[in-house]
């Protein structure tokens, strides 16, 4: 078990989770849109939040700015957080758009919320669980979701509770964070993403 803990913190790593989140959205609404438009959404989704960030990590990593794909350093995640707001900014201003996608645009803005609430406690040196705020965050918008298209599916739900736990006890037993940290992760994915739950519920 303590082998196969830490590859969930690379499967479910936080840049993987938009893409997770828009699969799921376009798997639940599928019927609304064309094929084309689908590959359209998941191509915009994969340059934004994985191909940039991806390109911009290996620049800072040349650099010296960071040094692990997990930025375990606090003063490393500044450059990488802003980046990511500006990113999820250009999602919910250009690609993601309320009049076509209301539910993943504001799963979206509420994951900007949460980067901010990141930085900000980076600022001010404290360490929050990235992992956490994502799988966290990606939860209640699954949650949300099934509820929103009365799916009546409660494992989707089910199952992402049992990824944040795993995801919780692989960033321990890999020592990356302690308990309050996973707790400070949990609350910035968690409180963004209800905020704006009761907006298109």
């Amino acid at each position: 078990m303590k082998k196969i803990l830490p590859l969930f913190s690379y499967i479910l790593h936080p840049i993987f989770i938009s893409i997770y989140a828009t699969l799921f959205y376009l798997f639940c609404k599928g019927d609304i849109f064309t094929n084309q438009e689908k590959y359209y959404v998941l191509f915009q989704i994969l340059i934004i939040t994985f191909l940039v960030p991806v390109l911009f990590f290996l620049l800072l990593r040349s650099t010296g700015h960071v040094n692990s794909v997990m930025v375990p350093e606090t003063s490393q995640r500044k450059i990488p957080l802003v980046l990511q707001c500006f990113l999820y900014i250009l999602l919910v201003k250009r690609s993601i758009v309320i009049a076509r996608y209301p539910e993943l645009h504001f799963f979206f803005l509420g994951a900007l919320f949460s980067t901010i609430l990141a930085l900000i406690c980076s600022l001010f040196k404290i360490k929050a669980s990235l992992h956490m705020m994502a799988i966290s965050g990606l939860t209640i918008f699954v949650i949300g979701l099934n509820m929103h298209l009365q799916m009546q599916n409660p494992y989707w739900g089910a199952l992402l509770i049992l990824m944040t736990g795993v995801v919780a006890s692989s960033r321990l037993e890999m020592e990356a964070h302690t308990p309050k940290e996973i707790m400070i992760g949990l609350l910035l994915g968690v409180l963004p993403q209800l905020l704006f739950l009761y907006l298109w519920l």
